[in-house]
C-alpha cells in the first residue's frame, strides 16, 4: 500500500504502541533536541535495551524524524527537523500539569 507521501511505503508500526517507543520518544525528544546523542545515552535515559532502542531508532530514521552520524565506533542520533520542539514542549507541559492535577486530586 502506497502512502501520499511520493516514494514513501506506508507501513503500520507494531512499535507505535510499546511503552518502550513512549518511553524513547518521552524521555529523548528533549536531550536530542540539546544534542545528538548515541544509542547507548539513550538507553541509559530510557532504561530500554538496545535492541529495542535500535529499532525504534530505525523506524524514526526510516520515517526521516531523526537523523543517523557515525562517530568512531558509535552511532549518533539527532533531530532531523527541529521545527517540532515547540510542539514537544507544548505536548509535554500539558501532559504534565495534567499529571500534576491528578495527582492532586488523589487522596494523600
Amino acid at each position: 500500500m502506497k502512502s501520499s507521501l511520493p516514494g514513501r511505503r506506508s507501513r503500520s508500526s507494531p512499535s507505535a504502541s510499546a511503552p518502550s517507543a513512549t518511553r524513547l520518544v518521552w524521555h529523548c525528544s528533549r536531550p536530542l533536541f540539546e544534542r545528538d546523542r548515541t544509542v547507548q545515552e539513550l538507553c541509559a535515559l530510557t532504561g530500554t535495551s538496545q535492541a529495542n532502542a535500535s529499532k525504534h531508532l530505525a523506524l524514526l530514521l526510516e520515517r526521516g524524524l531523526v537523523t543517523r552520524q557515525r562517530d568512531g565506533l558509535f552511532v549518533r542520533y539527532g533531530i532531523a527537523d527541529s521545527s517540532p520542539q515547540r510542539l514537544c514542549h507544548l505536548v509535554c507541559g500539558s501532559l504534565a500539569e495534567h499529571h500534576e492535577s491528578v495527582r492532586a486530586s488523589l487522596p494523600s
